[in-house]
């Protein structure tokens, strides 16, 4: 109990003693804080003396404890600036370049979703890819772009890739389609692959690919080889191994056997080649995912992901030479990159569709599917099933370290 003033039998109020918290009561103040450092008080302080009479504990100076809460309120606000401008600093750059790429309008089939594959939940992504060669600097697609992505007629696409990433992002197939590959385009009959672009562009080449794989296409892309030379002069050149002596035909260069480092014209007089070829189109598309591995891998191996300044010139690039659908928001495409973190080179698998011979209709000369093979690995991307399948099929059409 508080003890009693002698003559006006009063309580007397003892002084509550202010603690280092930047949360301390103001004096005078009430509640369980000044409860508790009431209570503080009334407590025995050891080394008491003269006598047996109690000592006042010591405190701080009061103009110590008032700089002391200063100092603590001034740091806590500058972090807290500089944690706040940090991010702001950091979304502005990713939404900076997330706005510069280019997005598609109506890249997708107008079928009703009845006569669409049906997505398949937690199954991963399936990203198609185009390749458009128009063989000219004048960019067809991106920011910098003189030219739609598609005029009709005006182009085929030279190059078709189906890319599958797996649920949880630990894996990645990348399925070269070849151009001639003969195949039922919805409203035009049998034609080559590469002629539905031509005739309908982005959405007709979508559909195209659904119809002939099943497989439904969530994201569309679309790049000139001339953005891929771009790219590579961005990340330094690259590094690819020539494993035998190839000859120059016609207006193909020759090839010594041994390793290049390639700077973006040469990578791109890499990747168009095909006359010089035992496979012609088929080993043409083997280039291309070799030099995709090899840009992969220097991406990787040269700290570009790490270094703000390497990374942004990086992403400065994408955005002037790619296009995507507009599908794709910024938050999409940041979530898609952030998901990518964690894959390694030895998750992400090249192969060409299962090839099934050359023919001919008409006069041209065409590619045939593998029709049993080819079902077997659609549905396992459908299902996000490729590691169980590279398990049972472990050669093929998969793209080795071995390619002219």
């Amino acid at each position: 109990m508080e003890p009693e003033d002698e003559q006006s039998g009063e309580p007397v109020q003892r002084p509550v003693p202010s603690g280092l918290s930047l949360f301390e009561p103001a004096p005078g103040g009430s509640g369980a804080a000044s409860g508790a450092a009431s209570r503080a008080v009334d407590d025995p302080v050891d080394g008491a003396e003269d006598g047996g009479e109690e000592q006042p504990p010591d405190r701080e100076p009061p103009a110590r404890r008032r700089r002391t809460r200063r100092v603590l309120l001034w740091t806590l606000s500058a972090l807290l600036a500089l944690a706040v401008g940090g991010c702001g600093a950091l979304w502005w750059t990713a939404e900076h370049y997330a706005s510069s790429v280019h997005r598609i309008p109506d890249a997708f089939p107008t079928a009703p979703e009845s006569a669409q594959p049906k997505p398949v939940p937690g199954s991963g992504l399936n990203l198609l890819l185009v390749g458009l060669d128009a063989r000219s600097d004048t960019p067809t697609t991106g920011s910098a772009a003189k030219a739609p992505a598609w005029q009709a007629g005006a182009a085929r696409s030279d190059t078709m890739m189906l890319l599958h990433l797996s649920d949880d992002r630990s894996s990645a197939t990348l399925v070269s389609l070849p151009r001639d590959t003969w195949v039922p385009v919805p409203g035009h009959g049998e034609a080559k692959l590469n002629a539905a672009y031509s005739w309908g562009g982005p959405a007709l080449m979508t559909e195209t690919v659904q119809n002939l794989t099943g497989i439904r296409i969530d994201h569309l892309a679309v790049i000139d080889w001339n953005g891929f030379r771009a790219l590579t002069d961005a990340v330094g050149g690259v590094d690819i191994t020539v494993p035998r002596t190839i000859e120059g035909v016609g207006e193909a260069r020759a090839w010594e056997a041994g390793t290049h480092h390639m700077d973006g014209a040469t990578a791109l007089l890499y990747v168009r080649e095909r006359y010089g070829l035992p496979g012609g189109d088929l080993d043409r598309t083997k280039r291309q995912q070799n030099f995709l591995r090899a840009l992969m891998l220097k991406v990787m191996d040269s700290g570009t992901l790490t270094s703000p300044s390497r990374l942004g010139g990086l992403l400065g690039t994408v955005g002037e030479v790619v296009s995507v659908d507009d599908r794709l928001s910024n938050t999409d495409l940041f979530q898609l990159a952030w998901g990518l973190r964690s894959l390694r080179a030895d998750g992400v698998r090249f192969l060409n569709a299962p090839f099934g011979g050359f023919a001919t209709r008409g006069e041209q000369s065409v590619v045939l599917l593998a029709d049993r093979p080819a079902a077997q690995l659609w549905e396992a991307i459908r299902n996000d099933r490729t590691d169980q399948y590279f398990q049972e099929h472990r050669t093929g059409d998969i793209l080795g370290t071995d390619v002219d």
